[in-house]
């Protein structure tokens, strides 16, 4: 089958091997059948159960091009319009003696071309007459099929969903549409609405693992159990990995909004004692603002006791930019700048971690399936805020001594205490999960007999 006899047409943004799989299916063919036309390099990169993941790409050289273009009844010049992936060259296949041969290399489509996720069947029967399952290139700001008001999911996990119904969900569909003007106001700030939208989601994630002991909170368990078709149940930890980006997507729309706004760096700026830094107190009023930005006022007071956020981050460059100070070599002052540490867990890493959990049965042999998530949460946001404390000391031998020293010993002391309360969360974490007290005493070079008494009284949990 060197020339096709049935016309398939690309979908814009479309993954090159999703279009082979359709063409696959339109001459009544498994996919690996027409693979054959290529002689391909690699396989397909699989999840852990050993399915082959949806996201996975085929790279073409320009012979093997020549061949899906003929197969498709496409010309080549309207597949690259259309495919993100298909005039990209890779080496490995597009040089050497048999270059003229056609030639595929399997790749992530996140390493090609961006992230993957499912495309709508319904908006794809629509465009192409085939109510197939198709995988496209689609920013994470841009999940809301309007049309259909289905989130569409990332394909890089293994979970058998392509999308959510956020028909039910009226705010996660007037997000969409309100992100287009956010998305501008972003390119008219000089930042690009990657960015602003990478940042707001970091920060808005960061609050979604928090939220488990915010007993105020009624807003996303209520959108969580619509996206889970009405309840979750007794899947409820599943459904807040898998259901996350949507329901939180409101809200990151909304924080992005606000930090693009001079006002809010101008708020951040005198909450922080503008040229005479101050502590953070309970009634930080840029926290505050930033509460009534995502319609919870009670929200304040935790945004103030959370050193750790990416917000934090972005407050603190916006505050050392006008006091003018000039950090050690390499040190990033864009307050648009994500550090690594604090970008959220994927979709699909959550959800192997999941598994992974499950499967050790909480035998104690891992950290992760005998420690409850909400005790880890704790135990990582108290060293997040004591290494916050620190980095706000940066800059600060400026002043009167009785200034200097008091803005010193306030944070080294309120520093100290959080390890203090990590390490005892630690220590009886460990001693809960079976390791011998003895063990956790030497390691956290404290008494036994101490450490003993601080479990007994239940300080370890206080």
């Amino acid at each position: 089958m060197a020339v096709g006899v049935l016309r398939t047409v690309p979908l814009a943004g479309g993954l090159t091997a999703s279009l082979i799989s359709r063409v696959a299916t339109r001459y009544g063919l498994p996919t690996a059948g027409v693979l054959r036309l290529w002689t391909c390099r690699n396989s397909p990169a699989r999840h852990d159960g050993g399915g082959a993941r949806a996201d996975a790409e085929v790279v073409l050289n320009e012979a093997g091009r020549q061949v899906l273009a003929e197969l498709c009844r496409v010309e080549p010049k309207v597949l690259a319009r259309a495919l993100p992936a298909f005039t990209m060259d890779d080496p490995k296949i597009s040089t050497g003696r048999e270059a003229g041969v056609a030639q595929a290399q399997w790749r992530a489509a996140s390493a090609v071309a961006g992230p993957a996720a499912f495309g709508c069947r319904l908006c794809t029967a629509r465009r192409t007459g085939q109510a197939l399952r198709a995988v496209q290139y689609v920013p994470r700001w841009q999940r809301v099929c309007l049309r259909h008001g289905r989130w569409l999911l990332d394909a890089d996990a293994d979970q058998p969903l392509e999308h959510l119904d956020v028909r039910g969900a009226a705010e996660v569909v007037a997000a969409q549409r309100r992100w287009t003007g956010v998305a501008r106001r972003a390119v008219r700030a000089g930042v690009g609405p990657e960015q602003a939208f990478t940042l707001a989601h970091a920060v808005v994630a960061h609050w979604w693992e928090q939220a488990l002991s915010w007993e105020q909170e009624e807003i996303w368990p209520h959108r969580l159990h619509q996206l889970a078709g009405g309840n979750a149940g007794s899947r409820l930890a599943w459904w807040r990995i898998v259901g996350r980006d949507a329901a939180i997507f409101p809200e990151v729309v909304a924080v992005a909004d606000a930090l693009l706004e001079p006002a809010m760096a101008e708020v951040a700026w005198q909450a922080s004692g503008g040229m005479r830094p101050r502590v953070r107190g309970a009634d930080d009023a840029f926290c505050h603002r930033m509460s009534e930005r995502v319609d919870r006022t009670w929200l304040g007071p935790e945004l103030t006791a959370d050193h750790g956020s990416p917000l934090n981050g972005w407050k603190g460059a916006i505050v050392r930019a006008r006091r003018h100070e000039t950090g050690p070599p390499g040190w990033r002052e864009d307050p648009w700048h994500l550090k690594r540490e604090q970008q959220p867990a994927t979709m699909a890493g959550q959800l192997r971690v999941l598994a992974a959990e499950a499967q050790s049965g909480g035998s104690g042999t891992r950290w992760r399936a005998t420690v409850s998530a909400e005790q880890r949460f704790r135990i990582t946001q108290l060293v997040d805020e004591a290494r916050e404390q620190l980095v706000e000391l940066r800059g600060v031998h400026s002043g009167t001594t009785a200034e200097v020293a008091r803005t010193l010993l306030e944070h080294f002391s309120q520093s100290a205490d959080l390890i203090d309360q990590a390490l005892v969360r630690t220590a009886a974490a460990a001693v809960a999960s079976g390791v011998a007290l003895e063990e956790v005493a030497q390691w956290s070079r404290l008494p036994a007999e101490e450490l003993a008494a601080v479990f007994a009284l239940g300080e370890g949990e206080d």
